[in-house]
């Protein structure tokens, strides 16, 4: 097997432990004995999961269909077919209206709960863009300017979701109290460094730990001018979340059903079976896309010239401080930023990718999941004239790696465990690949 067979190989299986089909099933409940069970789906594998759970209780008769309802928001591209359960593409990472509306249908059904009904929340990443319903006096153009602003800063999503939960109507435990009184349990999968269900798509049905004046020391962090309106939320009560204690969490339960962590193990045991040390470099690891590229780079060089066959892995979630126009997202720049460091070293193969199918772009399904690296790239990028540093400069790894061939598409995967990050350390492939 090639490093790059062996790098998608192993982002392969990082996928499928993630898929909503195995984690699932395991955790769904028993259906309740008189109400309905309200389903609310959210996020990039939402409709996946909805899906897998129309098939759990429809298909093995454990309630009647009409018991069955619900919505599921997710990113657009990324519907199923499903039965009971609507399913309503939005905007991802920017809100859009389709997702405001879906949202107020959302909360209008969580207000019809009751205590013979069990809420069954169904929460993936991608959800704080999907489900939006702005906070009293904000409107969804209100939203859409700081999220532009706030994914342009280079702020880790704990910070982005910290805005986000103050700003909100569902986020940070609002659903939560929109159900109550009715039991509810929320199965998540998780796409956040640390895995705190606080950020898990903000948070939508468990306690907020933070307050709005931590919304604003963010937003001052970052350097982004609070508009009056938005300031005007975070500096009244109508920016304040539901706390730890608070009563409308006494019949709730959250469960987080797969962790970033999860699929990087399963990816470990795929590069020991073909023969390499592996070096786990964390599941949350955050930082600007480029430096930890370099940085990682750096290592995998060290690495080398120990003359060990090695394979560096890690997750988390990078970042990207916008300053050009170009198009990607931060699994490519830091491939950019690894390739830049590396100087074409032979031996190095990298792979960086989303776990579900898009990093960056322009919010098409089709955009790219990431890219690959190795000495072979530099060649090609040489014979075209391309200078890697004058991409990161405008922020254009896609055009870089569209010309020299080393894009990974996958389109929507049905999950969404964030990065995923293998770096091939192998001084026996001294060409830079195998033939």
């Amino acid at each position: 097997m090639t490093p790059r067979a062996l790098c998608r190989t192993m982002f392969d299986a990082a996928v499928a432990r993630a898929q909503p089909a195995i984690c699932l099933p395991p955790h769904l409940p028993p259906p309740p004995e008189r109400g309905r069970l309200i389903v609310l789906a959210c996020g990039k594998s939402g409709a996946h999961m909805a899906e897998i759970c129309e098939q759990h209780y429809l298909r093995d008769g454990l309630i009647d269909a009409e018991r069955l309802v619900g919505i599921c928001v997710t990113r657009h591209g990324y519907g199923r077919p499903l039965q009971q359960i609507r399913c309503v593409e939005a905007g991802h990472p920017v809100p859009d209206a389709a997702g405001l509306n879906a949202t107020a249908d959302v909360l209008e059904l969580a207000g019809t709960a009751d205590t013979h009904d069990l809420a069954l929340v169904l929460i993936s990443g991608g959800g704080s863009a999907n489900w939006t319903a702005p906070a009293e006096g904000l409107g969804i153009d209100d939203k859409q300017a700081l999220t532009k602003m706030l994914l342009a800063s280079g702020a880790p999503i704990s910070d982005i979701n910290i805005v986000r939960k103050h700003l909100s109507q569902i986020k940070g435990g609002r659903l939560a109290a929109r159900l109550h009184p009715a039991p509810s349990l929320s199965l998540a999968i998780s796409d956040v460094p640390g895995d705190d269900p606080s950020l898990i798509a903000s948070g939508p049905t468990v306690p907020d730990p933070t307050n709005a004046a931590d919304a604003l020391a963010v937003l001052a962090k970052w350097n982004i001018v609070t508009p009056p309106a938005v300031r005007a939320v975070l500096t009244s009560a109508r920016g304040e979340t539901p706390k730890p204690g608070d009563a409308i969490f006494d019949k709730t339960e959250m469960r987080i059903i797969a962790r970033p962590a999860d699929s990087l193990a399963e990816a470990a045991e795929i590069g020991r079976a073909a023969g390499y040390d592996v070096e786990m470099l964390g599941d949350a690891v955050e930082g600007e896309a480029r430096e930890v590229g370099a940085a990682h780079a750096r290592l995998a060089l060290e690495r080398l010239s120990l003359g060990r066959p090695t394979i560096l892995l890690s997750g988390g979630e990078l970042t990207v401080t916008v300053t050009g126009k170009g198009r990607g997202g931060p699994n490519q720049e830091y491939v950019l930023g690894f390739v830049s460091s590396a100087g074409g070293a032979p031996g190095l193969t990298v792979l960086a990718a989303d776990t579900d199918g898009t990093d960056g772009g322009g919010g098409d399904p089709t955009d790219p999941a990431g890219a690959f690296a190795d000495a072979t790239s530099l060649t090609k990028a040489q014979e075209k004239g391309l200078i890697a540093a004058n991409f990161l400069k405008t922020n254009d790894a896609t055009r870089f790696f569209e010309r020299t061939g080393d894009l990974l598409v996958t389109g929507p995967t049905g999950t969404n465990v964030n990065d995923f990050r293998c770096v091939v350390v192998d001084n026996r492939n001294i060409d830079g690949q195998y033939n």
